[in-house]
């Protein structure tokens, strides 16, 4: 069918509610328009530089003939990294001309479309017979979906072409996605290839091809990739014969998607999937899908949520763990991973119109997703955990490179989330300054905030109808100001705030119950109405449902949606695990123009507990604490960091006095890995990943090192070695063997008369040499073939 810019088909069904698009929402605050600027002017070139440097580009060119070489990268899916990009590029397009940018995506788009192979086949490591990947994609198209991502990389593909062609008008990406769209659809399908794709996302990508031109077999297609998925398989994509079989929980295949009642496997994969469930549902009045959802949402809130907002908590499969199974050192919440939970909860919305999944994705949006970039917009967190010894860092860029790109076209779309309508009534959902035009039934509506939030929950709402008439405006109250955390039990305030939120209209207050989670005010609107919405913004003190293993005994610190962390530069010592935040101890927030671009901290007083030897009694001293915004940590440097605090005091690790292992000036092979290997306290095993450690990962089977170099020499003659080993959780193993060597001069020599060296888990391994004066020490490790390895605590004797 024939189609123009920015149209949609019309739909037989639909979401109830519709979103407010992004470009008709202008921000003019202080927290998400610079943000907005930064990704529009930095991250977005960045990234595409980025990706030039590293071939993503080249393996277009050599696909489509334009140059020859070798395939380059890591993983089959590195081309969804350009077409990420690409989308958030459109996006800023919509929102600021710019016509240097616009004809780079014109080139990148020429590329794309050069590399299609004739029948609509786009799939680059094929095309450029990418032997280093072969283990990735089978011998025949589709044959391999398990692994090969040839329908995820689509899936972005078709949401890059859509958000392209309603950008600017042009056809050239959105007939390329067309062109694959087909021959997908003339492939897969009960009498066809049975597989579901490895990776979910293209069923919202066919979503999005089905609402721009209005083709019924495109969302046919994706109801059929989330129904296919529990029903066994040969990889070939046979019903029926040898090897026929499910895949995983890990890629959400160990059951019908109806059936699925626990968020389990790859995150990203699975709030993909739940989103494209979302889709499936409105778009075909489904209420089985929408039935099925509801039951994985309430999991997620109820065991599986981090306080930040972050879901994912395990990196070994990079997926949910257990019902509250929620570490804090090791909380893997990859950034894709929250920003497809946001995508997730607006969709619960729109479905549905209840606050709690407004609730949800702003504690997501404030703290576990945009701590996933750095304020300059250039360095990228993978994972996202709630503490640090400092071993963690944000990096510009990485050999699975699928956060940036994501947060790219992600930050561009921010303004999309803030309104939404259904017939008479327009919802209000988050607060941010700025201007917005929203056409209602009863005609457009122009409404203006303004704010200082997240800081501050004082907002002003002007509305301006074209005519005057009678709709209902749906102000949300956030959970946090009436006193619910989340919906749900798994966190509570420790004490109840009886300070109210209002809302007036014209100085009128407004009065009634909420209606699900909303202050519903239907009138007869005047241009110039004013909406004055107050919602007070106490410290509140957070504490987990028990069940919550590593949180008992600690508590967290939230003001308004923002969750806040101690992190080193900001307290005694640079140390956070020492300290003892007790109920009574006044917390106080104040604002700092100075830090980090500008926010607000929290202050207060707080125990530092020592000791004066191991089994010495626990010394108490008062000492002045600030906290900072989850987001904001690590950018002052590596060193300590914690979301949750002790409140008891078996919860607190207390300071040791300095000896020769304490002192020692730490260094590794593994450049860029905090080495903290020194603290006093014993781990509980060798997989207590919470008690800090050291490792070589990603390195494998290699000879690697770890040393200690003094300022003065010291004299020693043993060692003691605990060994990190996270078998069932990911690649860490206790090494092959390993000896000890000591700086003479320049050069390293082993230490004479060695006798130890075990490998023994979940104790100190003793080792003794002969003894020697020296200002340094190196633990020399062989790794095991196949297997990282990871150093608890070393300490010198």
């Amino acid at each position: 069918m024939a189609i123009s810019a920015g149209d949609s088909a019309e739909m037989k069904n639909d979401y109830p509610i519709r979103p407010v698009a992004f470009t008709a929402v202008k921000f003019n605050d202080k927290f998400w328009a610079p943000r907005m600027e930064t990704n529009r002017a930095v991250s977005i070139p960045f990234a595409f530089e980025k990706c030039e440097e590293h071939g993503r580009m080249a393996n277009f060119q050599i696909a489509g003939g334009l140059i020859e070489g070798e395939h380059r990268g890591e993983y089959p899916f590195d081309e969804t990294d350009v077409y990420k990009i690409l989308e958030g590029a459109s996006y800023a397009l919509m929102v600021q001309p710019d016509p240097k940018l616009d004809k780079y995506l014109d080139n990148i788009i020429a590329m794309i479309a050069g590399a299609q192979e004739e029948d609509g086949y786009l799939y680059l490591p094929r095309t450029n017979k990418a032997e280093h990947l072969r283990d990735w994609f089978g011998a025949e198209r589709w044959s391999n979906l398990a692994r090969s991502h040839e329908l995820y990389n689509l899936g972005h593909l078709y949401e890059a072409a859509v958000a392209h062609y309603q950008a600017t008008g042009k056809r050239t990406l959105l007939d390329v996605a067309l062109k694959s769209a087909d021959f997908l659809c003339e492939s897969f399908g009960w009498d066809k290839n049975v597989s579901p794709p490895g990776h979910q996302v293209v069923e919202m990508g066919l979503a999005k091809l089905y609402r721009v031109t209005g083709d019924e077999k495109y969302i046919k297609q994706a109801k059929f990739f989330l129904e296919a998925r529990g029903h066994a398989r040969t990889n070939d994509g046979k019903p029926t014969g040898e090897g026929a079989r499910l895949w995983s929980e890990y890629t959400q295949d160990h059951k019908p998607v109806l059936e699925q009642d626990e968020a389990v496997g790859h995150a990203v994969r699975a709030v993909y999937m739940y989103a494209g469930m979302a889709d499936v549902a409105a778009l075909t009045s489904n209420p089985e899908f929408t039935e099925a959802i509801d039951k994985l949402w309430e999991n997620v809130v109820q065991k599986k949520l981090y306080i930040t907002g972050g879901v994912g908590a395990c990196g070994d499969g990079e997926r949910f763990g257990a019902n509250y199974e929620l570490p804090n050192m090791t909380a893997y919440c990859e950034t894709c991973a929250q920003i497809g939970y946001v995508y997730w909860n607006h969709r619960q919305f729109l479905l549905h119109g209840e606050g709690k999944y407004f609730d949800i994705l702003e504690r997501t949006l404030y703290n576990g997703l945009i701590s996933g970039v750095s304020m300059d917009g250039k360095l990228f967190f993978y994972p996202n955990p709630l503490s640090s010894f400092g071993q963690h860092a944000r990096s510009p860029w990485f050999g699975c490179a699928c956060c940036p790109g994501n947060v790219t076209r992600f930050m561009a779309s921010i303004p999309g989330y803030v309104y939404a309508h259904k017939d008479d009534m327009l919802y209000v959902n988050l607060f941010v300054s700025g201007e917005a035009t929203i056409a209602m039934d009863s005609g457009k509506v122009s409404i203006a905030q303004e704010s200082n939030y997240p800081w501050c929950g004082k907002i002003a709402i002007t509305v301006n109808p074209k005519n005057s008439g009678e709709f209902t405006l749906a102000v949300r109250v956030p959970g946090w100001a009436h006193n619910e955390v989340v919906p749900s039990d798994l966190y509570s305030y420790v004490e109840k705030s009886d300070e109210k939120y209002t809302v007036t209209v014209n100085g009128e207050e407004v009065r009634g119950c909420l209606t699900k989670g909303y202050v519903l005010i239907k009138r007869n609107w005047a241009a110039g109405d004013k909406v004055e919405v107050d919602l007070p913004m106490p410290v509140r003190r957070v504490i987990a449902n028990d069940l919550v293993a590593e949180d008992r005994g600690r508590v967290a610190i939230e003001r308004g949606p923002i969750v806040f962390c101690a992190e080193w530069p900001d307290n005694k010592d640079g140390n956070i695990f020492n300290i003892l935040l007790n109920d009574d101890a006044p917390l106080a927030a104040q604002w700092r123009g100075d830090m980090l671009n500008g926010v607000k901290v929290i202050t207060g007083k707080a125990m530092g507990l020592s000791k004066e030897s191991k089994d010495g009694p626990v010394i108490r001293e008062e000492q002045e604490i600030t906290l900072i915004p989850y987001y904001a940590w690590a950018h002052r440097g590596k060193g300590q960091m914690a979301v949750w605090l002790a409140r008891t005091e078996d919860a607190a690790k207390a300071l040791m006095p300095g000896n020769a292992t304490s002192e020692a000036i730490p260094n590794s092979s593994n450049e860029g890995e905090a080495v903290m290997v020194a603290m006093p306290d014993d781990p509980s095993g060798s997989f207590d990943p919470s008690a800090g450690f050291f490792s070589w990962w990603p390195r494998k089977g290699s000879a690697e090192w770890l040393e200690y170099t003094w300022k003065e020499p010291i004299t020693v003659s043993s060692v003691d070695v605990y060994w990190f080993d996270d078998t069932g959780h990911g690649e860490c193993r206790t090494p092959e063997n390993w000896k000890i060597l000591y700086k003479d001069g320049n050069d390293w020599k082993p230490a004479e008369n060695q006798q130890g060296g075990g490998i023994t888990k979940d104790m100190y391994n003793h080792h003794t040499f002969t003894e020697v004066t020296t200002d340094g020490l190196r633990l020399e490790v062989k790794l095991q073939e196949g297997f990282s390895c990871g150093v608890l605590r070393w300490r010198v004797n």
